[in-house]
């Protein structure tokens, strides 16, 4: 081999090959084995797939990104460095030297590069990342260490976006599936853990990766166990199935945390749900008359009828009894005391005498009938605060079934808008236009915007003022605009926020969990005690 040259690919997953049967040939005792109960499985292991939590908590673990975030939501150096903007269009982010890929080849920033063109263009994607990358219109490759993202003018938030851009590598992704992601070929990253198998739905088992340029994590081997059923998830923790749960049931978090056998970690968390009423469809599906005959328009093209549906909507109820405390009433996309949240947008108390007038000025005076669909295992909250929307709803006029499904089923039927009305979670990595522009803007494939627009909402007026804000650098003025367009939103019900969850993880005896208002898990965070918590 010529001096300086690469070494073929086979050298190198050789090599990974062999660190990986010396890290499974460890006896049993002398492996740390982290098991988690997840409640929803990943879409796929493809990280451009599908920027939901529960794919996110699988490729997280396999792929870093360049800007990480902390529990706390500060930015921290994550594959880069520091990030500097040189111009008003222009960010360079200097890469951290000595990273290799799981298979041995060394991270560069042409995988940088790579990364950010294949990321619109991931075919069939059900929640692309495209409104995080949408800015960029040129990546330099300065030198393998330096990257210049050359932006469609100023884009002061580009390190914040960019916290949620997991890295691929080239050498493997080029010319790469979904499914080559899924069968582990395609899996190679730079992240604390590398990919040992993947069973769609079922589980997923993860490595310690031992070059890993980050802080050992606990863990040698980390097993993935998808329980969509709260209960289930609950029984497994209790009997010692699993080490850690996410997202546990409201009615089992008060045992969890009296139990000397189990403990809870909570953290407010910066994820909103809402309700996304589909204003694309001339004629609406799952909504018709009072007869059970399909209406000629779609009533929830009507902002009377949204602003009707969300007044009748008791938060607080919601919040505190449904969710049994584990929420907060909110009425816009970011909590008291973070960027961007609007103070003038209190949260509306709910008025049923209102709501009826709203609906017969729009024409609707004897309500309709309407079905709200949500997922079964996006979260174990969903479907039953589903349910006491649909009583709220049905108090009005507007008689309201539920309609359940898997998030498999539900997240591609959704972004086809075959629904009247959905039930979505959305997580700001720091600011407002990050939702703005994915959840509110006009769906436009050519400009990126509205990747993950489930109503489709379309206001040119409102584009405009996002499409100002994101690009303001002066951070006060920013700030005013990213206020003002949440107020848009909410005063043309664009979505119905309903309210923030808090995160919650429970741990049996022996584990703790840093917990973070980013609600996927990461197995870094989770730590062994003095008490044990290793297997």
């Amino acid at each position: 081999m010529e001096t300086g040259a690469m070494p073929p690919k086979s050298i190198y997953r050789a090599a990974a090959s062999l660190a990986l049967a010396t890290l499974l040939a460890l006896p049993a005792a002398a492996q740390s084995v982290l098991t988690m109960g997840i409640s929803a499985a990943p879409g796929s292991v493809d990280p451009h797939y599908n920027q939901g939590t529960s794919t996110q908590t699988l490729t997280y673990h396999i792929f870093d990104t360049l800007t990480d975030r902390r529990p706390d939501a500060s930015l921290a150096a994550g594959l880069a460095l520091s990030w500097t903007p040189v111009e008003d269009s222009v960010w360079e982010f200097r890469l951290r030297p000595g990273v290799r890929f799981s298979d041995g080849q060394p991270f560069t920033a042409d995988d940088v590069a790579f990364t950010i063109a294949r990321i619109p263009n991931v075919p069939n994607a059900t929640a692309s990342y495209a409104g995080q990358v949408r800015s960029i219109q040129r990546v330099e490759v300065v030198d393998p260490l330096t990257t210049r993202f050359h932006t469609d003018g100023p884009s002061p938030n580009l390190p914040i976006d960019l916290s949620v851009v997991a890295i691929v590598s080239r050498h493997a992704g080029e010319g790469a599936t979904t499914e080559d992601y899924n069968s582990g070929k395609a899996a190679i990253g730079t992240g604390p853990f590398i990919l040992r198998s993947y069973t769609a739905g079922n589980e997923a088992e993860l490595v310690r990766n031992r070059n890993w340029w980050g802080p050992r994590p606990d863990w040698d081997r980390v097993v993935f166990r998808y329980i969509a059923n709260a209960g289930a998830r609950s029984a497994a923790l209790l009997s010692g199935g699993v080490d850690l749960i996410d997202t546990p049931s409201p009615n089992d978090i008060p045992r969890f945390r009296t139990d000397p056998g189990t403990s809870v970690f909570s953290a407010q968390g910066w994820r909103l749900i809402y309700l996304a009423p589909n204003q694309s469809a001339q004629v609406a599906p799952f909504v018709t008359d009072n007869g059970g005959q399909p209406l000629p328009t779609n009533p929830l093209r009507d902002r009377r009828v949204r602003q009707a549906l969300s007044i009748a909507i008791n938060r607080t109820n919601l919040a505190e009894r449904v969710m049994q405390g584990t929420a907060e009433p909110n009425y816009q996309f970011l909590p008291p005391g973070y960027p961007s949240h609007n103070p003038a947008l209190a949260v509306p108390k709910p008025d049923l005498a209102a709501a009826r007038r709203l609906l017969a000025e729009a024409g609707y005076p004897d309500g309709f009938r309407i079905a709200l669909h949500v997922a079964q295992n996006a979260r174990p909250t969903d479907p039953i605060a589903a349910q006491a929307i649909a009583q709220m709803w049905t108090r009005i006029g507007v008689q309201t079934n539920v309609e359940t499904m898997p998030l498999s089923m539900y997240g591609p039927r959704s972004a086809r808008m075959e629904f009247a009305v959905t039930m979505w979670g959305w997580a700001s990595p720091g600011h407002a236009g990050h939702p703005l522009v994915n959840v509110v803007s006009t769906y436009d494939r050519a400009k990126l915007t509205g990747s993950f627009n489930r109503s489709g909402y379309s206001n040119p007026a409102l584009d405009a003022l996002i499409g100002r804000a994101v690009r303001t650098l002066d951070d006060r003025e920013r700030e005013g605009l990213f206020r003002q367009a949440v107020a848009g939103a909410v005063e043309d019900v664009a979505i119905i926020p309903l309210y923030q969850l808090t995160n919650s993880w429970a741990t049996r005896k022996g584990i703790t969990y840093e917990a973070t208002g980013y609600d996927y898990t990461r197995a870094v965070l989770a730590h062994r005690t003095r008490e044990g918590g290793a297997r």
